[in-house]
């Protein structure tokens, strides 16, 4: 299925720039939204056709998808530990953008449409792996306002594939590899390079997929999923704290002696909710203490390996492709 015409958002983004340069390798024309063509970060503008648009405007994004065989919704916001006065921002990002670009492709005809959602849109799964039949207790609330924005789009999302929209979901879990500068990922950089202060949130339960392998099973769901279908993409599940280990050994560095225990981190965050940056992390510490102790974000990939073929690399040999040679 190659040669379409792929309308893709958040393309100039860590995911989005793998998924583009897989879809132009495999002979896609691809059709990048981008906030500014003169900054597209790893896009190639010999290959990638890059219209500058930011998600904003509902009629320039039917402009912008007219006449496409496919579109993938990957653009959006993933920050844990946001200031209050942030919310708004984000809520338009991550579930008012998908709105307008579910809407704007639906309504041009657009056959074949992904959105990239997360496995967060299960919330804390509390030590469970789920699938894609899980629905969260939201008397349990949201660990986060990325969580909570996130679920919103995920439902948006939803809502118009009960309308009959032909729209399929894939739910990555935490991604890592190449160029990859979310805190996650530079804590993983950290502990390859032996450049890590310190230790702190490591029972936090994530599932890690290689961006390439994450970027492989979109692919994999746009050209075989079927309509209304959710997919989870998730590598292995583990916990922080063993994630670290594997990234130290990796790189040949031992771990940092110096750790927060999590007692401590919930006593800053009660009496300096605001003071995340205290301990290196983001500052709105409160919320990254209830999105990280205690909360798991596992889920089975069990559902895309049999339909897709996805088969994302294990960890360690993940990392090693991230820390050996090219250094992340």
């Amino acid at each position: 299925m190659s040669g379409r015409r792929v309308v893709v958002t958040g393309g100039a983004g860590f995911v989005g720039g793998a998924l583009v340069a897989r879809l132009v390798s495999g002979g896609d024309h691809v059709v990048a939204l981008v906030r500014d063509p003169e900054r597209p970060g790893s896009l190639d503008p010999s290959v990638v056709e890059l219209v500058a648009n930011d998600l904003s405007d509902a009629a320039a994004l039917a402009d912008a998808v007219r006449g496409a065989d496919a579109m993938i919704h990957a653009a959006g916001s993933y920050r844990v530990g946001i200031a209050a006065s942030e919310r708004p921002a984000m809520l338009d990002a991550n579930l008012g953008t998908t709105e307008r670009a579910l809407d704007a492709a639906i309504a041009g005809g657009v056959p074949r449409i992904v959105y990239v959602s997360t496995v967060n849109a299960f919330g804390n799964t509390q030590r469970r792996v789920v699938d894609e039949t899980f629905r969260r207790d939201l008397a349990d609330g949201f660990v986060s306002y990325y969580d909570e924005s996130k679920w919103l789009a995920h439902v948006a999302a939803e809502e118009r594939i009960a309308a009959g929209a032909p729209i399929i979901i894939v739910q990555p879990s935490q991604v890592y590899g190449p160029r990859d500068h979310s805190p996650v990922g530079e804590q993983f950089r950290g502990a390859a390079a032996g450049t890590l202060p310190f230790l702190g949130l490591g029972g936090t339960g994530l599932g890690l997929v290689h961006v390439d392998d994450l970027a492989a099973g979109i692919i994999a769901a746009l050209d075989g999923g079927e309509n209304g279908r959710a997919y989870v993409l998730s590598g292995p599940t583990t916990r922080l704290r063993d994630a670290m280990a594997i990234a130290a050994r990796v790189g040949g560095h031992p771990l940092p002696r110096l750790s927060f225990p999590d007692a401590i981190l919930r006593f800053g965050a009660t009496l300096f909710p605001n003071q995340g940056a205290w301990f290196g992390l983001s500052p709105n510490l409160q919320e990254i203490v209830s999105a990280s102790i205690g909360v798991t974000y596992w889920a089975s990939s069990a559902r895309a390996r049999a339909e897709l073929g996805f088969a994302p690399r294990d960890i360690e040999t993940g990392f090693a492709d991230t820390f050996g040679a090219a250094g992340g």
